[in-house]
Order: C-alpha cells, then structure tokens, then sequence
C-alpha cells in the first residue's frame, strides 16, 4: 500500500449526464492500480442511514416533497456521511473520493430551488462540520446535452424538472466556479472520455506528494482501457 502523509479528499460534480460517475470510478481504479487507500463514496448514500434518505430522495412518487425538507434531508444525510465516514477516513489518511457533495446543494436547491442561499451555505457548513473537498472537479457539459444523455432510458424526478430548472443549477456551478478557483476546477468534456480523464489528472496532480508530472505509472495506468471497463450505474440524486 502507497503511504500517503495526509488524507485527501476530492469530490467530482456536473449536471445531468456529464460522465461524473463513469470518471470517479475511473479515478478510484487508477489508484488502486497505484496501491493507494482509496474510498469511494456517493452523496447521498454512503452509510446505512444516507441509502435509506437516498431511496426517499429517488421515490418518483414522492412528488409532494418540499424543497424545504428536501434540503433537510440531503444535509441530514451530508452529517451521517461526515460524521461516520469521510472525516475517519481523512483521519486515518485515505483517499476519499466523492461522488458529490455540498456543492450540490448549492446548485440544485439554491440555484435550481430558489431557496436562500445564505441558509444553505450555513446548513452545508454544520453538516460538514467545516470539512471540504481538497479539490472539486466539475465536469462541464451544456445542460440539454447532458440531459438527452441522461434520460434516453428513464428519468427521475430531478431529471424531469425541466430546461429553466436544469439552466438555473448549471448558473450555480458557474457561481461556485468564480467563487472558489483553488478548489473548485472546471474540466470541459471531450468526446473521448480518456481525454476527459487526462484533463481530471491535470487539475489533481498536485495533491499527490508521491508522484510528479512524469511519473510513468501514473502515466501509463492513465491510459489503460480496463479504467473504463463497463459496469452498472447507480441512479443519481442531487
């Protein structure tokens, strides 16, 4: 196992079929070829009690749901997630590797909502206790590209907010974007998603003591095509 002196935690965000999942699994396989401690997460989800949120979330027939206990219930899963993995995880130096996380929030229930972002900043911030990302990718893809991706098979109830709602979250991540330039870093997606996957590598590099620019492991492995062998995809949940 590659000893790492700290934890690092990154955590990936795009719109609707952006790749996100497809490249954070791709990442976590890169480092595990690379002998590195790696966890992988989703948000929400993650612990017994998030995958129990998770499924009211998904719930197509939950339709009456508020965005106020929307909201609620993605930061009371954000705090189990927290509290009982990521923050033990960084304690005991892994990589922690996300799939989402507040910002999330921010885009999809301040932006895409309407709520107060103030509150959500402030909400975010408890449930994580102040803990953030080490570095965010956003995988950038016009939102009507990426959502004739996501439904050619079905559709949730996020997915089927429409064009005005899907335009809002994307004008949240720009926001975020301008806002946190160190942290949060936009990635464009390619055609090839190997491409997409060297441009990830470039913005991450850095965290990484161990191995430099030339490294030729973390070249080669880079480029390897079982990075993207297929496997099934879990439903997303904003």
């Amino acid at each position: 196992m590659t000893a790492h002196k700290r934890g690092v935690f990154i955590s990936f965000e795009g719109g609707e079929g952006s790749g996100k999942t497809t490249q954070t699994r791709a990442l976590v396989r890169l480092l595990q070829m690379l002998d590195f401690d790696v966890l992988h997460l989703r948000e929400p989800g993650g612990t017994r009690i998030g995958e129990s949120i998770r499924d009211i979330l998904l719930d197509t027939n939950n339709t009456e749901l508020s965005p106020r206990a929307e909201l609620l219930l993605y930061e009371a899963a954000r705090a189990q997630i927290v509290d009982q993995v990521i923050a033990p995880a960084i304690a005991q130096a892994k990589i922690v590797i996300c799939d989402r996380f507040c910002d999330s929030t921010y885009a999809y229930q301040g932006f895409g909502r309407g709520l107060s972002l103030d509150a959500i900043e402030s909400m975010n911030s408890f449930a994580t206790n102040g803990l953030m990302p080490d570095r965010t990718i956003y995988l950038e893809l016009p939102p009507q590209l990426g959502l004739s991706r996501a439904t050619r098979r079905s559709s949730d109830r996020i997915e089927n907010a429409g064009d005005e709602f899907h335009a809002r979250v994307h004008e949240g991540f720009m926001d975020l974007a301008a806002k946190y330039p160190d942290r949060f870093r936009l990635v464009h997606t390619r055609e090839d998603k190997r491409d997409t996957f060297q441009a990830i590598l470039d913005e991450i590099l850095d965290l990484f003591w161990e191995l430099d620019a030339k490294d030729t492991s973390w070249l080669a492995y880079s480029k390897a095509q079982e990075l993207f062998a297929k496997d099934g995809g879990a439903r997303d949940a904003r």
